[in-house]
C-alpha cells in the first residue's frame, strides 16, 4: 500500500483538483490512501474565525462566510449540478462549525481552535472524495478522527500509538482507495485534536507505520527537497537523496519541506519517504531513506524568522549551573516555548526560542524576578548544515550577528 499526501497548495482551487486527478492517473491510485490538507489558505482563514470568536464577535459571521464562499466557488466550478449531494454535505459541515460556536462555553483558546480549524480538512477531503467519484475514481472517505487517537494536548496532541494502531488495522481496507484528512485526531472524549501546524505529513507517516506501507509520497509545488527555501535563497539545488538521520537533522533545525515528527515512525520501519512535484509527477524528486547521508554533498540553509533571543545572567553574579538551567527549562516548557538554540557560560545563558503560542510577556515577567534579562524580538535564526567558509560569508554579509554557534557539521547564526 502507498500513502500520498497532498498539501493545501495542490488543491487551492478547481484547477488544482483537476491536476490532482491527472497526477493520480499518471502514477496510479490502486491500494492507495490519500491524506489531504485544507484547501489553499483555509487554515489561516479558519484561525481568523477563532480569533474573531474570542476578540470581536461582530466579525465572526463575515470571517466564517469568507471561508464558506471560497469553498462554494470551488464546488460550483467542479460540479455543474448544484443539487449534487456534495453541496449539502459541505453545508452540514459548516453548520457544525456554527453550532459549536453557538453552544460552546469553554474559554480555552486551544480547545476551541482544534474544534473549529480542522473543518478546513474535513471540507477539502469531502469535496475531493465526491469529485473523484464523479470522474469515475471510486474511493472511500474516512474521518481521520476515528483512527488517530491522541491525548488532549490541544493544538499539539501526542499520538496514542496502541489505540491508533488498533483502529487503523481494524478499519482500513488496504485494497481500496481511501481519502482522509491530515492534521487531525481525537481524544478519549472524541473531541477533535490537532497534531501541530503542517501536521498532515505526520498523519501520512502514522498511517504508513500502522499499515506497513511500501512508501509515503508528499506532493509539493517544488521539485523535491531543496538545499534551501527558494522564497528566501537564490540558486537552490535539488537534493536527490537524504538519509533518515540527515532529514531528521534538517527537520529539527526547521526545514519546512518535511515535518519534524514525520520521519521517526518511517525510520522505525524503514519506509521510504518520497518528496515529489505535483506539477511534474514523473520527475525524480527526493528520496529519504537508508543509505547516502546527502547527495549531492552541498551546504543546506535553513531560516527561521520571528524568533526571540534572550540573554539571561544571574542577579548576584553566581554561576548558572544545573539547578538554574533545570529551572529555566521548566519555565520554557511551561510557557510552550520551542527552544531552537542554547549557549551558556559561567554566569550567563542565551536561548533562541519560537514564541508560537504568544506567551513571551508572561515568561519575561517571571524571568525578570530571577535574572537580568536582555531580549531581542523579531530576530532570524540561520542554520547551515555541511557549511563551508563561503556559505557562512554569504549569510554574514551586511547583517548584525547577535549570536554564533558552531559544531562539526552545523553552524547557527542569530541575526538582526
Amino acid at each position: 500500500m502507498r500513502i500520498f499526501k497532498f498539501g493545501g497548495a495542490s488543491v487551492k482551487d478547481a484547477e488544482g483538483v483537476h491536476n490532482l486527478i491527472k497526477v493520480l492517473k499518471e502514477v496510479g491510485h490502486e491500494n492507495t490512501l490519500l491524506v489531504v490538507s485544507a484547501m489553499g489558505k483555509s487554515t489561516n482563514a479558519m484561525e481568523k474565525v477563532v480569533n474573531s470568536y474570542f476578540e470581536d464577535k461582530n466579525r465572526l459571521s463575515s470571517a466564517l462566510n469568507e471561508v464558506i464562499e471560497y469553498h462554494n466557488s470551488i464546488l460550483l466550478e467542479l460540479f455543474k449540478n448544484e443539487k449534487h449531494l456534495v453541496f449539502e454535505k459541505v453545508k452540514l459541515l459548516f453548520d457544525e462549525v456554527q453550532g459549536f460556536l453557538a453552544w460552546n462555553k469553554s474559554p480555552n483558546y486551544n480547545f476551541v481552535y482544534d474544534q473549529v480549524v480542522g473543518y478546513g480538512e474535513l471540507v477539502s477531503s469531502t469535496i475531493l472524495s465526491a469529485y473523484l467519484n464523479e470522474v469515475g475514481i471510486k474511493n472511500s472517505w474516512l474521518d481521520v478522527r476515528n483512527f488517530i487517537k491522541t491525548d488532549n494536548s490541544y493544538r499539539d496532541a501526542m499520538v496514542n500509538w496502541e489505540k491508533t494502531q488498533q483502529s487503523i488495522s481494524e478499519g482500513v481496507d488496504k485494497n481500496q482507495l481511501h481519502i482522509t484528512q491530515g492534521f487531525l485526531g481525537s481524544d478519549d472524549n472524541n473531541f477533535t485534536t490537532t497534531l501541530g501546524r503542517e501536521g498532515s505529513d505526520y498523519t501520512a507517516a502514522i498511517f504508513a507505520y500502522c499499515l506497513n506501507a511500501n512508501s509515503v509520497t508528499i506532493w509539493k509545488d517544488v521539485p523535491g527537497v531543496l538545499n534551501a527555501d527558494p522564497r528566501y535563497f537564490d540558486e537552490t539545488q535539488l537534493l536527490n537523496q537524504i538519509s533518515y538521520r540527515e532529514a531528521i537533522e534538517l527537520a529539527f533545525y526547521g526545514a519546512s519541506v518535511i515535518h519534524p515528527k514525520t520521519l521517526q515512525p518511517l525510520q522505525r520501519k524503514e519506509i521510504p519517504l518520497l518528496v515529489k512535484s505535483f506539477i511534474n509527477p514523473k520527475g525524480a524528486g527526493t528520496t529519504v531513506g537508508k543509505g547516502t547521508t546527502l547527495e549531492p554533498q552541498i551546504p543546506c540553509y535553513i531560516m527561521k524568522k520571528d524568533q526571540v533571543l534572550m540573554r539571561l545572567s544571574s542577579l548576584d553574579f553566581s554561576f548558572i549551573v544545573e539547578n538554574s538551567i533545570s529551572e529555566l527549562f521548566k519555565m520554557l516548557h511551561d510557557h510552550k516555548m520551542k527552544v531552537d538554540l542554547i549557549q551558556n557560560s559561567a554566569i550567563s545563558f542565551s536561548v533562541c526560542v519560537d514564541n508560537k503560542f504568544g506567551r513571551l510577556q508572561e515568561l519575561l515577567d517571571l524571568l525578570k524576578s530571577r535574572f537580568n534579562v536582555v531580549y531581542h524580538e523579531g530576530v532570524s535564526l540561520y542554520t547551515i548544515r555541511h557549511f563551508n567558509a563561503d556559505a557562512i560569508d554569504s549569510l554574514q554579509n551586511g547583517k548584525e550577528i547577535l549570536l554564533e554557534q558552531r559544531a562539526n557539521e552545523t553552524v547557527q547564526l542569530v541575526v538582526k
